[in-house]
């Protein structure tokens, strides 16, 4: 998960700007964070972890302390590696809550705990064929779904081919259907039980209007198996993993909480590659 060796760029280039220049590369202080979230780790006991590997490596580096881990991960840039998807991308899009502040259901109801919570909303988009995390954002709780999917479409390369998106029927309105259009996908989004068809000509609303005439037609049963919606349990599934790594977000501030959760999407990825198998034709 995390990997080690001379040739890592542990110190920051120099960056040409007045002032200070950073003393460690944005790598280096991935690595210390990931320690962090992959261990359920302080920052600075994921700083003591750090130093044990490096002189395990045998390499002299300097490790980032306590205040200089606090102030990069507000403005990190997080390197999310996944395999581009040649053949044609299916998205899978979902969103989850993730806790931020108070006491879980089971320790309020026994102990009489605080009950007021709050939650950040973290919206993912994966690859159906490799499960990987392709897309990810968070905002508030109060914050809908449907609004986040034109933000996660322009995560995806716009050279990379994209053949689909599902998603549940929460994202069933004009402004996802017309981003799915835009990037030349189909749509696969369930229309809701009282949904009219749109008046709109555009290429979203006619493939919205076409999912609509289907269901109606077929049944929403036959629709779904017909069209492939199931495989939007995968990224449920995704959902379950991402939340092993930790029911609740240990950052306070925003931008804090937004890498930390980018870091803990990047070690997923690195997990899902690890685990797919890679065939070679021999003959």
């Amino acid at each position: 998960m995390v990997w080690l060796d001379a040739d890592l760029q542990w110190h920051a280039s120099p960056s040409g700007r007045n002032g200070r220049p950073a003393v460690f590369s944005d790598a280096a202080i991935q690595f210390c964070l990931t320690l962090k979230c992959m261990f359920g780790l302080g920052l600075r006991q994921a700083t003591g972890l750090a130093e044990s590997l490096l002189r395990l490596a045998r390499l002299d580096w300097p490790v980032p302390d306590y205040s200089t881990l606090c102030r990069r991960q507000k403005t990190l840039s997080v390197a999310i590696t996944a395999r581009p998807n040649s053949t044609g991308l299916h998205l899978l899009i979902d969103s989850t809550g993730v806790k931020m502040l108070g006491e879980g259901e089971w320790k309020t109801k026994k102990h009489g705990a605080d009950y007021r919570r709050q939650w950040r909303k973290v919206h993912l988009g994966i690859d159906a064929q490799t499960l990987a995390i392709r897309a990810i954002e968070l905002t508030d709780n109060a914050i809908g779904d449907a609004p986040m999917l034109p933000e996660l479409l322009t995560q995806i390369p716009a050279h990379e081919p994209l053949h689909s998106v599902s998603a549940d029927g929460a994202y069933d309105t004009k402004a996802c259907h017309e981003a799915i259009a835009g990037r030349h996908a189909a749509a696969t989004i369930p229309t809701r039980r009282n949904a009219k068809p749109w008046a709109d000509t555009r290429a979203g609303a006619q493939a919205r209007n076409e999912i609509l005439r289907t269901t109606r037609k077929l049944g929403r049963a036959i629709w779904k198996k017909w069209s492939g919606y199931h495989r939007r349990s995968l990224v449920e599934t995704k959902m379950g993993c991402f939340k092993r790594l930790g029911e609740r977000v240990m950052a306070r501030d925003f931008d804090r909480q937004v890498t930390e959760l980018q870091v803990r999407a990047s070690i997923l990825n690195r997990f899902t590659s690890l685990g797919t198998p890679r065939t070679v034709r021999v003959a």
